[in-house]
């Protein structure tokens, strides 16, 4: 006759409790290991970077290029130099509160915020224009040509974006928005719908739409494709020429990159 099988007494159920709890308490042990292990790592590259930034200070405050693949190696550490200078503070030793504004200066952060003034101005300037829709590339050289006395900065497209992207904590209007494959700053506080999107992306590879273009290749109805260019239209973000035998909807922004170079 056949024993009845044993079921688990409490010996094994507290074994197995205790074997978890062993699994556990060795996985948190590793975890904050391995964590131990990145902040030092971590520490490792930003006391590296701080060396380099003492080293080529001037050419970070001085050189475009050079700045733009500074601010990368600094966000790729988690470092934002431009935040960190902007604190002008004294510490209890006297010195500036910002271990950055140390190094590179209250300057760099100065740099940024005449930048942000002059790209707030050249926005507005050109708004009648362009709807509030300018490539950054064309924002680069207007500055860069500099209409006032002494001349103009000598700036890149990063610091053109993270002088956009620095205005973000005043509660503007101002952001870097992507149209295929060029950055486009928009000054307008109105945000673009998908189908307006695809229009202007369609004016920047083809130069130029018409009602019928947007209907054959976007297999969109006229009523549509009229509404969204009647739309752009109000915006001041295309033009329209009325010579051709149907009407041609082209986008400022476009036709000046287009004359300045790929942006």
């Amino acid at each position: 006759m056949d024993r009845p099988r044993r079921t688990p007494g409490l010996s094994s159920l507290t074994s197995s409790r205790i074997a978890s709890s062993q699994y556990a308490s060795h996985g948190a042990s590793l975890r904050s290991q391995n964590a131990q292990s990145l902040s030092t790592q971590l520490e490792v590259f930003q006391s590296l970077l701080h060396n380099f930034a003492v080293v080529h200070a001037k050419d970070i405050r001085a050189n475009p290029a050079f700045r733009a693949e500074f601010a990368r190696m600094c966000s790729a550490l988690g470092v934002d130099f431009l935040a960190s200078s902007h604190h002008r503070g004294k510490g209890k030793d006297g010195a500036s509160g910002s271990i950055w504004a140390q190094i590179l200066g209250s300057d760099v952060n100065d740099f940024y915020f005449n930048l942000g003034v002059l790209i707030v101005e050249e926005c507005r300037a050109t708004r009648a224009e362009n709807g509030g829709l300018i490539s950054v590339a064309e924002i680069r050289q207007r500055i860069q040509r500099g209409r006032r006395i002494g001349g103009g900065m000598e700036v890149s497209d990063d610091d053109i974006t993270r002088a956009v992207d620095s205005l973000a904590p005043l509660g503007s209007c101002f952001s870097i928005m992507k149209i295929g494959h060029r950055s486009l700053i928009r000054s307008v506080p109105k945000e673009l719908n998908t189908d307006q999107c695809t229009v202007l992306e369609a004016i920047q590879v083809l130069g130029y739409v018409t009602v019928s273009m947007l209907q054959i290749n976007l297999d969109w109805e006229r009523p549509r494709a009229y509404a969204v260019i009647q739309d752009l239209m109000s915006d001041s973000l295309v033009w329209v020429d009325t010579q051709a035998g149907e009407n041609e909807y082209w986008s400022p922004a476009s036709i000046s990159g287009a004359l300045g170079g790929p942006g």
